[in-house]
């Protein structure tokens, strides 16, 4: 078992304690989400959902307005701007909690950061034009995500020569970029992109070999709920993948996962609170 060691992440005016892994609960504040979609557009809903996810137990509320689901279109700036902003804002408000914000866009990460975000969680790593500096301006921490592709046909038969170790070199050279542009390496945070160009093969050997990432000496988080890996795996539609989700959670962080991204909260928190006990016992025995 891979014991989280990563050090707490100041994200903005909160600490966020991560000598223990943690819950991201998913709120995605769009119509077309593979999972959700619809279901909390409008800041009434979104807060009531934030609400139940922090009572939960997450840690932090990931607030998104583009899906990036397969074949997913784009959205325009000011449309992800009139998702995300007043829904961030209002979270800082309501709850005092950490928000982090699911978006590529330069102008949303600075616009989301003016109203209290928390940490900026990028499926594109700092690549579209403009989004490395303006994180390098702000003092966030922010997720480097690999994603072979684009959303729209990053599933068309996506291939590897060996995916650890593509993506150990795609994470070297996106750290790279982030040191060059003056964003420090302790704001750093990376995630492998469980689905986002991969097959059920790639995804399952990315997984079972989570361990090699900790060599890069970053926390790692990992979202893999209800996603197509898991549906392939049991057989089953996205609103019936809570357990196999689960169980890719505790896998991911038994292979040092810092953070885990969830639309379970509940259920997750309770299974790595029988995580936790077992490292506590196996830590008093030595």
């Amino acid at each position: 078992m891979s014991k989280s060691t990563a050090p707490n992440l100041q994200c903005g005016a909160k600490l966020l304690d991560l000598s223990s892994p943690v819950v991201m609960g998913v709120l995605n504040v769009t119509p077309d989400s593979f999972s959700d979609g619809g279901s909390f557009v409008g800041l009434d809903k979104a807060l009531a959902r934030a609400g139940d996810m922090l009572g939960c137990g997450a840690a932090i509320i990931d607030v998104g307005g583009e899906s990036t689901r397969p074949g997913a279109a784009p959205v325009s700036v000011q449309e992800e701007l009139d998702r995300v902003v007043p829904v961030v804002e209002a979270l800082v408000q309501e709850f005092q909690c950490i928000v982090s914000v699911d978006t590529s866009t330069p102008e949303v990460m600075l616009a989301a950061a003016r109203v209290g975000a928390g940490l900026i969680n990028d499926v594109r790593a700092l690549q579209r034009p403009g989004a490395v500096e303006v994180v390098a301006g702000l003092d966030l921490p922010v997720c480097l995500m690999h994603m072979q592709g684009k959303p729209e046909t990053m599933q068309k038969n996506p291939k590897y020569r060996s995916i650890e170790r593509e993506v150990v070199e795609f994470f070297v050279r996106r750290i790279d970029a982030c040191l060059s542009a003056g964003v420090s390496r302790q704001r750093l945070l990376l995630d492998p992109g469980f689905g986002f160009g991969k097959t059920l093969e790639h995804n399952v050997e990315l997984l079972s070999g989570l361990t090699g990432f900790l060599s890069l000496g970053l926390p790692l988080l990992v979202g893999v709920s209800r996603k197509t890996m898991i549906g392939d795996i049991l057989g089953k539609p996205v609103d019936q993948r809570l357990h196999g989700s689960v169980a890719a959670a505790v896998l991911a962080v038994e292979r040092g996962a810092n953070i885990v991204r969830v639309h379970d909260v509940l259920e997750t928190v309770d299974a790595l609170k029988v995580v936790a006990a077992i490292r506590r016992r196996q830590v008093s025995a030595r």
